[in-house]
Order: C-alpha cells, then sequence, then structure tokens
C-alpha cells in the first residue's frame, strides 16, 4: 500500500507519538514521508517537548523547527556524557561577596554588593552556532559603599518585551522595582539608575528582603524576620497582602496556584494555596524532609524550585523542589499521599499531616548546606544545587538520580554558590568571586563568551587545553565504591 493512500490527517496523529530516532528514520524512507515530516514531525516534536532556554529563546525563533530538535538533541547527548564548556563570566571580584541571580529572555543580571552586573544574550542566526553572552554594562544601586545597602535579593517581571525591569531587595529592608536605563555596551563606569527610574515598596521595615519570586505581574518577597508580601506589578491590582511567620526565613517559589515558603524552624517548608489573586494566610501544605514521625528536628530551607515544563512528571505545578540545610534536595509532590500522621512539637497543621518527599537526593561526599536549587537541563530531568563550600554544583537526573554528579565551579573557590540558573543547555551560577556559566550546548567558540580583563593565571584558572574554550574544573561521581 502506498504512503499517501491515507489521508494525511492520519499520519499526523501517528507522529504525536514518535522520538526523535523515529522521525529522523521515517524522514529518509521516501519524499512524502520527509515532506510531512519537515512540515509537521519536527513542530510536534517541539510543543510536546518544550524547553526553558532563556538564553537561546531569540536565536530559536530564527532556527527552523528540524533545526531546534537537532540543538536540543545534541545538548541532551552532551548532557549524558556529561559534556560541557566551563566558563567564569568576569574575572576575580575585589572581596568576597554574596551574589544574586536574574535572568529573562534578553539578559542575565548578577548582583553583588551594590552592583547588577547585565549580561546580554546574542542572537545567532546560524544553528551551528551558539548564541553569545557579553558583557552589557554594571548598573550602581547606591553611589556610597555600606553593607545596609547591598543587594540580597533580584528579580525580572515582564515589561512588554524590554526585558530591562527587576525588582531588588536590600540589606536594610528596601524593595524597589527597578527600571534599568539603556547603557553603552561594555561601558567602563557603572550607571547609576535615576529616582525616575526607581519606586519603593515600603513593605518590610529594616528586615533585609532575602527572596523575591515573580510570576507574570504578581510578586512575592520575604523578609529575613519572616515577613511575606504578595503584590501586583500593576497598579490597578488590589492592596499587598501580608503574611507573617514570624521565624528566621530564606526562600519563595511563586506559581499560578501556590506560594511557597522556606524557612528555620520545625516546618521549614510551607505551601499556601492561591485563589483570586490572595494567598491563604494559613498552609494548605506542610512539606517535610523527615521519614520518621517521632523525632522531627528543626532545619532550614534555603533554595526552592519548580518542575520545568518538560519535567518527566509532567508540566505539574504540584511538584516543589527545595534544598535544605542538611544538604538534602527534596522533590515534593502535592498529589502524594505519603504523609505524616502527626508532627511532634507542632500544634496545628493542615488535615491530612505533612507531606513526605517522593524523591531525595545528596552529594555523598559532601554533606553541605543547599543554597539554592534550579530545574531543568537535559530532556528537563536535572536538578542542580549550589552548595555551601568549595563552589560546587551537584547534579542530578531524576531518571536515575542515584548516579548523580558533582563539579566545582571554575577557579574551585572556597565559596558557596550563591545562585543557579539552570536552562535547557546552561547552568548559571556565581561565587563568592564571580559569575560562571557550564554550557552543554553545541557551537561554542572563544566569542561566544565575555572576554576576561585579567590573564586567567591571575584568578586561578587553567585552560584545559590550547585550543579549547573552556576551563578546567574538578568534577566526580556519587557513587560511593562498595
Amino acid at each position: 500500500m502506498l504512503a499517501d493512500v491515507l489521508p494525511s490527517d492520519i499520519w499526523i496523529t501517528i507522529l504525536h507519538h514518535l522520538e526523535v530516532a523515529d522521525l529522523a528514520k521515517l524522514a529518509q524512507t521516501s519524499r512524502y514521508f520527509l515532506t510531512l515530516v519537515n512540515e509537521y514531525g519536527w513542530k510536534i516534536h517541539l510543543k510536546a517537548n518544550s524547553r526553558t532556554a532563556w538564553s537561546l529563546s531569540k536565536s530559536l525563533q530564527l532556527w527552523t523547527p528540524y533545526a531546534q530538535v537537532r540543538h536540543h538533541t545534541i545538548t541532551d547527548r552532551n548532557w549524558s556524557a556529561p559534556r560541557f564548556v566551563a566558563r567564569p563570566l568576569a574575572s576575580k571580584w575585589t572581596g568576597k561577596l554574596q551574589p544574586h541571580l536574574a535572568i529573562n529572555g534578553s539578559r542575565l543580571f548578577v548582583a553583588a554588593a551594590s552592583h547588577i552586573y547585565s549580561y546580554k544574550f546574542g542572537r545567532s542566526e546560524d544553528p551551528a552556532s551558539a548564541p553569545s553572552i557579553q558583557f552589557e554594562c554594571a548598573y550602581m544601586t547606591n553611589r556610597v559603599l555600606q553593607a545596609a545597602r547591598d543587594i540580597t535579593s533580584i528579580e525580572c517581571v515582564p515589561d512588554g518585551g524590554f526585558d530591562r525591569t527587576v525588582y531588588v531587595g536590600y540589606a536594610d529592608g528596601t524593595l524597589e522595582r527597578v527600571v534599568l536605563p539603556a547603557c553603552k555596551p561594555g561601558a567602563q563606569s557603572p550607571v547609576h539608575p535615576e529616582a525616575t527610574h526607581r519606586e519603593k515598596k515600603p513593605y518590610h521595615g529594616t528586615d533585609a528582603v532575602e527572596s523575591i519570586s515573580t510570576n507574570g505581574d504578581h510578586i512575592l518577597s520575604l523578609s529575613s524576620s519572616g515577613t511575606a508580601v504578595f503584590f501586583s506589578n500593576s497598579v490597578t491590582d488590589s492592596p499587598p497582602q501580608f503574611i507573617e511567620l514570624r521565624v528566621r526565613s530564606w526562600a519563595t517559589h511563586l506559581s499560578n496556584k501556590h506560594a511557597v515558603l522556606g524557612a528555620s524552624s520545625l516546618t521549614p517548608l510551607t505551601v499556601h494555596a492561591l485563589q483570586e489573586s490572595r494567598i491563604s494566610s494559613t498552609p494548605s501544605h506542610i512539606l517535610t524532609n523527615s521519614t520518621h514521625d517521632d523525632h522531627p528536628r528543626a532545619s532550614a530551607v534555603y533554595g526552592i524550585s519548580g518542575a520545568p515544563r518538560s519535567a518527566p512528571w509532567g508540566a505539574s505545578e504540584s511538584v516543589v523542589i527545595s534544598g535544605w540545610y542538611d544538604g538534602v534536595v527534596n522533590v515534593h509532590d502535592l498529589r502524594s499521599s505519603r504523609r505524616a500522621h502527626r508532627i511532634p512539637g507542632v500544634s496545628s497543621y493542615p488535615s491530612g499531616g505533612a507531606l513526605y518527599p517522593v524523591m531525595s537526593m545528596c552529594d555523598p561526599w559532601l554533606f553541605e548546606p543547599i543554597y539554592d536549587v534550579s530545574a531543568g537541563g537535559g530532556n528537563g530531568c536535572h536538578i542542580a544545587a549550589g552548595t555551601a563550600r568549595h563552589s560546587v554544583v551537584a547534579f542530578w537526573d531524576v531518571r536515575a538520580a542515584n548516579r548523580g554528579w558533582s563539579v566545582h565551579a571554575p577557579g574551585n573557590d572556597s565559596s558557596p554558590v550563591y545562585s543557579v540558573k539552570l536552562e535547557s543547555s546552561r547552568l548559571f551560577g556565581a561565587t563568592q568571586s564571580r559569575p560562571f556559566v557550564f554550557d552543554f550546548g553545541p557551537g561554542a567558540k572563544e566569542e561566544t563568551y565575555p572576554p576576561l580583563t585579567r590573564p586567567p593565571k591571575e584568578d586561578g584558572l587553567k585552560r584545559r587545553d590550547s585550543s579549547g574554550v573552556g576551563f578546567y574544573v574538578t568534577r566526580y561521581g556519587h557513587t560511593r565504591p562498595h
């Protein structure tokens, strides 16, 4: 029977069930199927396997569906190897800083002390050439250097495609919306955003703003003393909503359905339902790290993330990923029925008890606090965690979490990895000394990354070889010998 005897609609339905290798083989069988796969097959695959790709988003718009699938396939293979380019994005800073990252489809912002460093993502028309990451300019939020005005949190918000608007939290409790002005790329002197570009939000008194999360026009900020504020970036919406946790607090995550708060207590990870643009003042879920009801202990959660859209458990907002003080990364599924019946020492909690994790991971060689977590990577299956010592980033593929691995950031600073952002092909991170990237995508060249202002040896960096674009880093697996 000739293939074109059947209606095209039937073949298109069949394409929904084929993997990349199957589509490639089918396209080689005849001109009819080559046309069908090129017209529909690759688009169907991309729609069913969407990727978080901030730094590639502008380039992906220029590439054909086939070129996009090819890029993702090579990237996935590099993750499985693992094979990547390790690069610092800047020469070593002076002093020991506690940087924070924010990212959108145009830029990576690195906030350190009173500076915000902007790295702009290039646009590559050639799928064989990796989109560039280039230093754009620096901003200075305070003209006088003082610890009380150090930036303690930063997050991007939509601004109509300009990708220059951020919410910034400070050590003195100030929270403000800042529109970063356009600047000349590579400018030597930092640009100071004037008052007309800044709007203060007097929500947190003098307590440091530890975390900011955004989801569309909604913003969730959290102070060190446990004051959570939920408000809108739109001036037409309702006034801000305050929730008092009354414990030392660290982290937030905001989705369409939930606000997740991380603190230091017997119940350090709580979920508050979001309905009609308001957050429930009482937790709908308490997420526990313990598997023994009778022996709970106080802990802390420093980093929280959701699952990527293409995660193997589905694009569900019911999945919460968290990094804990005891060095464990937990994955909770709010749909799970595995719960503790009681929590000694806790007077009240949601009906059904505290929710156990469905998956727990750790680096068995480095039981250090987890400072931040992010999800994405190859096939949307990876979790990255910034740890508290030796500039180590730990990775796990949730399809085989017992085969995780860790890697030191370029330069092997004796520092935490304070912040991480993971997309499909790149991991962005920052230590006390510099921001860096691990690039798993194809086509990286020397000009893909910002040039360093000092010789690498002065910053403790070592080239992998004379022709390579990456720097030497130490990687090790999590498997212990028997």
